[in-house]
Parts: C-alpha cells; sequence; structure tokens
C-alpha cells in the first residue's frame, strides 16, 4: 500500500485499484491499494487495511479502475449507483436454502444523488458477445473486482464508492486494453484530484 504524502494528505479515504497501471495518476495525497485483480485479491486486501484501523477511523473506500461497456453509447467516467454479482450461481444456492446477496447499492460522493448506472463484477473478462448481451440486461458496466471492493468495504463498516472508466466494449476489441488504459487512468486521476482535494490549512 502507498501511504498518502505531501501537503494536505488524507487519512479519511482510501483509494483502491487492481493494477498499478489503471493507478499511475492517483493524486499523492490520497493513499492507494493495490489488489491485484478478480474479486477473491481485491476482497482480501481491502478487508485487511481495513480491519488494521478501529471501527470508528475506517475510511471511505473509493474503488477506481478501468470497466467494459455493455451498452451502446456508454462511455466515459461514471460512478454506479449499485454493483451487481454477475458470476455466481444465486438461484441454485437459493434452491440449497442458501442464499447470497448479489447486488449492493452504493454510497454517493460529496452529498451527490447516487448515479443510475449498474456495474456487474465477475471473475470473468468479459470479450464475447454473447456474454455481454446476457450482462447488458442487468447492467451498464462490467469489471472484474468492484463487487468485491463494496463487499469487503461494507462487510467492515465502512462507505464506500465506485468510479470507472470505459476502456472497451467487453467484447473481441476488449483484448486493445492494454492501448487504452492509460487514457483511462488519467481520467481517473483527475477525477479523483477534484472529488478528493488534497486537505487545506
Amino acid at each position: 500500500m502507498r501511504p498518502a504524502s505531501g501537503a494536505g494528505a488524507r487519512d479519511d479515504v482510501l483509494v483502491v485499484a487492481a493494477l498499478a497501471v489503471e493507478a499511475v495518476h492517483v493524486p499523492a495525497h490520497l493513499p492507494l491499494l493495490l489488489t491485484g485483480p478478480g474479486k477473491t485479491a481485491a476482497a482480501t486486501a481491502v478487508a485487511a487495511v481495513l480491519a488494521a484501523r478501529p471501527p470508528a477511523d475506517r475510511p471511505l473506500v473509493v474503488g477506481v479502475g478501468t470497466a467494459g461497456a455493455l451498452r451502446e453509447g456508454v462511455t466515459g467516467l461514471h460512478v454506479p449507483g449499485a454493483v451487481v454479482h454477475h458470476d455466481i450461481s444465486a438461484d441454485a444456492l437459493a434452491r440449497l436454502g442458501a442464499p447470497t446477496t448479489t447486488e449492493l447499492a452504493l454510497d454517493a460522493l460529496l452529498g451527490a444523488a447516487p448515479g443510475d448506472v449498474v456495474l456487474a463484477t465477475g471473475d470473468v473478462f468479459v470479450a464475447d458477445e454473447d456474454v455481454r448481451e446476457r450482462l447488458a440486461r442487468r447492467a451498464h458496466l462490467v469489471d472484474m473486482e468492484g463487487f468485491a471492493v463494496a463487499w469487503a468495504a461494507r462487510s467492515l463498516g465502512a462507505r464506500v464508492v465506485l468510479a470507472k472508466h470505459v476502456s472497451d466494449a467487453a467484447d473481441e476489441g476488449a483484448w486493445s486494453w492494454p492501448d487504452a488504459v492509460a487514457a483511462s487512468a488519467r481520467a481517473l486521476g483527475e477525477w479523483l484530484a477534484g472529488v478528493l482535494p488534497a486537505r487545506t490549512g
């Protein structure tokens, strides 16, 4: 984990990203946790950092990163209002008497109303038209960590906001992600600097 540094450093926020390439423009005054890709890595890393702080001192968790667009016309940066867990056998578990949570409402930032964009999270890298079409019935965006970050934060009593920048259309073009991530990282860094400025005074 990279601690906050410099003038105006903040300890009331924890920025979380899966990969360093997505977080190269996160401002130095914000602490940054890199989790690695996928739900297990994300949930484990976030839970470990939050559990090390007293319950009353747990920061706002702000998960940032790239996402695939599941619907036409969805571009740019989004702050979802909800996140769903798309690759768990929820119906089967319910039939077996073990219902599980598959959707979480997300917090708003700076008093703004939560957005109406829904993010779907799963360990599957979506680059298939059929999978994209199925997920688009329920969500606007898809990633591999958002639900896990939110679940870990909520489980430990922390507020959580997610911000995702569209890097691809969750189809065959998703394999060009390495070429698109730099622009997404820049947009996410600019957004963070605007909504979570350095402390003054």
